[in-house]
Order: C-alpha cells, then structure tokens, then sequence
C-alpha cells in the first residue's frame, strides 16, 4: 500500500499478508519465505551463507516527507531457542542508508521502532546533542526503540528506494515471523528522557539488573566473595607462561615464536610449550571516562606534545591543573543533566576527573571527563589510603588466570607488564606530521604516506616507546602497531581501491605515494601510448600523469593496476614498520594492524603478509563464518583476532555493542561459539576479546561509545556467564587444539 502524504494520524499499515500470496514489493536472497498465520514466515540460511536478507523495494519510491514525527515499526518473533540479530537498512534514492539493528529474543512477540523522523535525530556516528554512539528511547512505550548502528540519521523521506533487513555473520540458521509492516507516528518526546539517567556509581539509574550495586557495603561484599573464589588460584595444566604442559614440545628459544605443529599454525612460548592465545583487551583505566559537560579555559589545561606517540583517546588521564577547574562552566546542559552525582572538586574521589583535549566526535569538541570505574576501584580496595591501583593490577592478573586466559590482550596498560605472571601482547601507535593518503572513506583517519621518510622517523619514536616499555621482557607475545587502517571497502571499485584511485588523481609533487604510482606505471608500461591503449585514456605525457588524473572509467585493465598499486602501497607501509621493529626489538613479533572487517583487501592482506609475524584481524560477527575466510589457505600464515565482542540490553545500557545477545546468559553462548571457530580453524593462534570492562553508559570520552560489552561491569563485577563461558573455553582449547 502506498502512504498518503499527509500528516501521520497513529499507525499507517504498509502491507497486507491476509492474501495468498506475498507482496510483489518482498524478495529474499538466501532466505526461505513464505506465509503464515497472516505473517512473513522466514527461515534464514545463515549457517550456509554470510548474508541472508529481506528486500521491500516499492515500484515507485515511497514519500514519506510529510508524516510529521514518525516510526517505521514491524512486530517480530524468533521461533528457535536463540536470539537473532536483525539489521534494518532503509535506503533512498540517493543511496544513503540509515541503520540500525534490533535482537529478537526467543519465545515472545515484540514491536520494534525505527525513528526517521524526529527533533532527537541530530548527529552522525553518534548523537551530537547526547553524545551518545545511541540514545535510549526519548519517549515511554513497551515497544523497543531500535539500537542506532551507521549511516545518515536524516535521509530523503521524500524518495525511500528501499528497506533491507538483513542478517549477517551469524553461525546458525534463523526462523522468525514478521508481522504488521507500518509507519506509526511518535509520542512526543519527554523533555528529561536523559535526565538523571546515571547514579553514583556510574550505572543506569533507572533499571535493575544482576550486577548493579547499591551500595559501598553491598560492593564489599561483592568484592569479599570473588578474592574468596579468586584464591583457588590459575587453571591448571600450563606451562610458567601459559603453554600447554601436556603438548607436543618445540625447540625453545627464550621468546615467543610461531610455528606449525601437525599442520595448524601455532604460538610456541619461550620454554618450547605449545600456546594458544587467548585475552581480554582494554585493561587500562584509559577508555573507563565519560564527558561530563563541563569545560575549563583552555589556556589553562596542558597541551600535547609534538612529539606525542600516544593518541589521546589511549591516554589513562589528562591531569587538570587546580587553577583551571576554578574556571569550570558548562558546555552541555544535556551531559550534565545526565549525572545523579559527581563528586565535588574537593572529594576524595575527585581524583577520577580528566581532561580530553580531542574528540572524534560528541557533544562537545573538548572537555573534562570522570571515570566512575577508577571511582568504584578506590571504594573497593582503598580503604584507609591503601593502592588501590596495585590492587587492582594484582586482582586483574589473579582473574585472567584463574579464568583460564592465558594473556593480557591488546591495550593492556604498561603498568602490567612487568608482572611476570601472564604474557602479555604489546602496542604502539604511529602518529606525528607526515603525508596522508585517503582512501575516500577514512573511517578513523587518512592513512599515513609510507613513502614519506618522516613517517619512517615517527615509526622509529614508536617502536622506540614500546621498547623502553616492555624492556625485551620474554613475557611480551608481540607487538601491534596501529589499529583498522581505512584501506578500503569491499563492495565496489571505488570503495575497494579508493587509495589508489585518489591517489591517482594528486600530484607527485605533493605527495611521495603518486610520485612512486607514477613510476611503477613506467616500468609496467615503458611509454606512455602503451598505457593509454590499455586504459583508454590520451594522455599526452608522463608528467600528465604525474600532475593527477581523474574520472576514470575503471575499466578492466584499471582496475587491474589500481591493485597492483595498493598492494604496493601497503607493502611499503609494513615493510617499513617491520624494519623500524625488528631493527629495535629483534627478539619479538610484529603482529601487523590488525584489520576492521570492512577493511581487509586482499591486496593489503598479501602485503601484510610479506612482512609480518602474525597477521592480524578485528572481526565483529558471531564466528569465523566459513565463506568470508577462505583466502587463508591461499597466503598460509599465523594469524590472529584482535578484537570481538557481544553484548545485551539487559544490565541497563542502551547500546548492547556491534553484535548482540539477549540476555548475559546468551553472551556467555555466543562468546562460547565464536572461540570455537577460532581453535578449530588451523591458521588462527589466538583471540582476543573486546574488551576487560563495559564502556561507560553514557559513552566513552572519545567517540560515545556506550556498549555493554565487558567481562566485568562499570563497579568492577564480572558477568558470570561470561567468566563460565571463558572457563569451559578456556579449559578445554588445548586438549581441543592439539589433540593428536
């Protein structure tokens, strides 16, 4: 049915499934369908296939621009005993896509709501009026305000081409039954839906759940009870660091290695023990703060450093200088309403305020932070003055063994490294003044030019700090350098070989990357006729080329030199980093980048390949789903997962993260699930989860990041389905791994 273009009076139905046959507006790729009891029934394929998808596509696109505030709602129900994660990609005749994604729980009927409309909807990757990577519903129903993902917040309501709900990445099939296709207008939002929304203790303050803390003797008891079970000590069954005792032993050589053992890749530890590496990332305080909405005179605050290696956002704590907080005013009246309590500059626990001087992006362009798990730390464990940060450490490492864990992940705070009692991965960050190169679609950041010789001086400072840090202690793993470059996206020409493609189009005399471009062409082509005939372009000289060229046409042999120039361009950029590393620190291994899913191109794969130890992946999707790995086998090389995680609406956040559970007890499932995949398949040696501690609810300080994606919560109390699930994983990947 096409909506009339009239101001939206309640619900508005799109489509009618009292017929016999679906509506000619459905198709499906990988999805059986058909209908029942008046709904769509669907049965996704996803064991089979990575994507599997619902398309509603118009006949001709529907205008929704005069609807007033309103909601694109369907109701929904999954009828087997697991949850589904359900995209909703809605399009319009542009091609921008407004995302967001709902999990549909087992066993019961729920409406889900997907704002287009509406005075909340102010923002990009987060909300810029909250702060918030998603904000909770800004109004009160019993339907479920649909979890804000990527895209544009405002697309064209006056052409909408299409609406997919997809499901991807998953490791089972799903069989759900949708219903009641609609359009239902807003309530009116209430005004204080942020207000107050925090206590004092950093939790939602307005919802219960199994780890929330009420009080400073319920913490203690809490705390009492884990050192209690804590005190049973590490799994058993490990070599001094963290190998398998009853494995096939290699040849020792004092640091970790790689090698393969009965046909799967493995790490061997200093002591010859086979090792299979498995961790938490983020143990630091530095993501734990929150911005409050207060902000100093910035004269008064410390500056960085040009010769900063460390980013901001991994900063632990920017200390305000005393003379500025006397200069504290409000910059957002919405980030501050959202605090019950923050302590006075006075307090004892005032200590837990910061600073952070940039932000990628927020309510704020700068401002002061305050970490409430640094607070919950100092109720924990510092009573009468005593170091609570050491104590903190030392029941970190105590529960990453008794947990089975066999590392500390990426991002662990120096301060552990000299623990001697679990390895430990390391990192390092290359940032400074050099060339950058864009790839069109530069998630984080442009890429730096490794053709630029400062970037090899600034490459050299890091390796430098990271060497002065873990001190070529045995107990370092390896070593990252940087974190989900934008090399490009799969999907298209222009995403994929975005580098060379921008690139292409500079001038060599502004940027080292074009010049040597510009040579590699000369040496495949010799002259320049021969490279006009194959791209079809008239070109008269070479220097044409070198001052830039654009509006290709990508045809064949193009697209077949775009990625031999990528490939290019990433070899240079790890060959240079593994110089700089190996030259410093030749005893350990380089584990690469570690590539975001939507950024691993083949070409930049088999770069990454020459040059490091271990290559390294980011991937978010409930497993090593079999089709989008099978380039493994071609390039045969150690590899391992950086960061995954899960997590659930169910502890009071509003974001559950970038894959989605149920309830804790299905997180500790899917985690269950995924570490499988990764010890049957024979190239992974390790993974990785994201991360020790949840984001805070109202989002990190650097990017509003507020998933509930912990191991242990904001008051520093683990989720027990996940330290289960950790166990049984944990327990048994040895046997598992290499069991002959």
């Amino acid at each position: 049915m096409e909506p009339a273009n009239q101001p939206l009076q309640g619900a508005l139905p799109l489509f009618d499934f009292s017929q016999s046959t679906l509506p000619e507006e459905f198709s499906f790729s990988n999805v059986e369908a058909n209908l029942r009891f008046e709904c769509l029934e669907i049965k996704a394929l996803s064991k089979k296939h990575f994507y599997t998808s619902v398309f509603i596509e118009p006949q001709q696109n529907w205008d929704w621009s005069d609807l007033g505030n309103f909601c694109f709602a369907f109701d929904a129900r999954a009828l087997d005993e697991h949850s589904t994660q359900m995209f909703i990609n809605i399009f319009d005749h542009q091609g921008q896509m407004h995302s967001r994604c709902i999990n549909i729980a087992p066993g019961k009927q729920q409406s889900f709501m997907v704002e287009l409309k509406g005075e909340t909807l102010h923002g990009g990757a987060c909300n810029y009026a909250s702060g918030l990577r998603s904000n909770p519903c800004p109004w009160g129903t019993k339907d479920v305000y649909a979890t804000w993902m990527w895209g544009a917040l405002n697309i064209d309501l006056s052409a909408i081409s299409k609406i997919e709900l997809s499901i991807h990445g998953s490791l089972l099939d799903h069989h759900l039954l949708l219903s009641n296709f609609r359009l239902q207008s807003s309530p009116a939002v209430d005004p204080n839906y942020l207000s107050g929304i925090i206590d004092r203790f950093g939790q939602n303050a307005q919802q219960e759940h199994a780890q929330k803390i009420h009080s400073e003797q319920e913490l203690a008891e809490v705390t009492k009870a884990e050192l209690t079970e804590l005190a049973k000590g590490p799994m058993l069954g490990r070599s001094k660091f963290g190998g398998y005792l009853d494995g096939p032993r290699q040849q020792a050589s004092g640091y970790f290695r790689t090698e393969k053992i009965a046909g799967k890749w493995s790490l061997v530890d200093p002591e010859g023990y086979p090792y299979f590496a498995t961790g938490l990332d983020i143990i630091r305080l530095a993501n734990t703060s929150t911005i409050t909405g207060i902000d100093y005179d910035h004269k008064l605050v410390n500056q960085r450093d040009d010769g900063d290696v460390t980013p901001e956002d991994s900063k632990e704590k920017v200390t305000v200088p005393r003379a500025a907080l006397a200069t504290a005013k409000v910059a957002s009246e919405v980030r501050r309403a959202m605090y019950q309590w923050l302590p006075d500059y006075n307090d004892p626990l005032a200590e837990h305020y910061g600073y952070m001087r940039e932000l990628f992006e927020g309510a704020v362009e700068q401002g002061e932070t305050y970490s409430f798990y640094a607070a919950n730390l100092q109720r924990k464990y510092g009573a009468d003055g005593a170091d609570y940060m050491a104590k903190w450490r030392d029941v970190t490492v105590d529960r990453m063994l008794n947990w089975g864990f066999t590392c500390l992940g990426n991002w662990t705070a120096p301060e552990f490294y000299d623990n001697q009692r679990i390895p430990f991965f390391a990192n390092g960050w290359i940032i400074g003044e050099f060339d950058q190169v864009s790839s069109g679609d530069d998630f984080w950041a442009a890429l730096p030019d490794p053709f630029d010789p400062r970037f090899r001086q600034r490459a050299a400072a890091t390796v430098s700090q990271v060497k002065n840090e873990i001190k070529d202690t045995p107990w370092c793993v390896g070593i990252f350098i940087d974190n989900e470059k934008s090399w490009g996206r799969m999907g298209s020409i222009d995403g994929h070989y975005g580098i060379a493609i921008h690139t292409l189009g500079r001038s060599a005399d502004a940027c080292p990357t074009k010049a040597v471009f510009v040579e590699l062409l000369k040496t495949k082509y010799t002259v320049i006729e021969a490279l006009n005939q194959s791209w079809q372009t008239n070109l008269a000289s070479w220097a044409d080329l070198a001052k830039g060229v654009k509006g290709l046409t990508h045809n064949s042999a193009q697209v077949e030199d775009y990625a031999l120039l990528l490939e290019a361009f990433a070899s240079e950029y790890f060959r240079v980093v593994k110089q700089e590393l190996k030259k410093q620190l030749p005893n350990h291994l380089y584990l690469g980048c570690r590539f975001a899913d939507w950024g691993m191109n083949p070409e930049v794969v088999r770069a990454a390949a020459k040059h490091v130890d271990v290559v390294s992946y980011n991937y978010y999707k409930e497993g090593l789903h079999p089709e989008p790995w099978s380039f493994l086998a071609d390039i045969d090389m150690p590899s391992i997962i950086g960061e995954f995680h899960f997590g659930a609406l169910d502890s009071g956040f509003f974001h559950a993260g970038l894959v989605t559970a149920c309830s804790q007890q299905e997180r500790g499932q899917m985690f269950e699930r995924y570490m499988q995949t990764v010890v049957d398949n024979p190239y992974f040696v390790g993974a990785h989860y994201f991360q020790y501690i949840d984001s805070p609810i109202t989002g990190r300080s650097f990017d509003g990041e507020n998933y509930n994606i912990g191991f242990v919560s904001i008051s520093d109390v683990p989720y027990q389905p996940m330290v289960d699930a950790a166990k049984r994983v944990n327990q048994s990947m040895y046997p598992k791994r290499f069991r002959v």
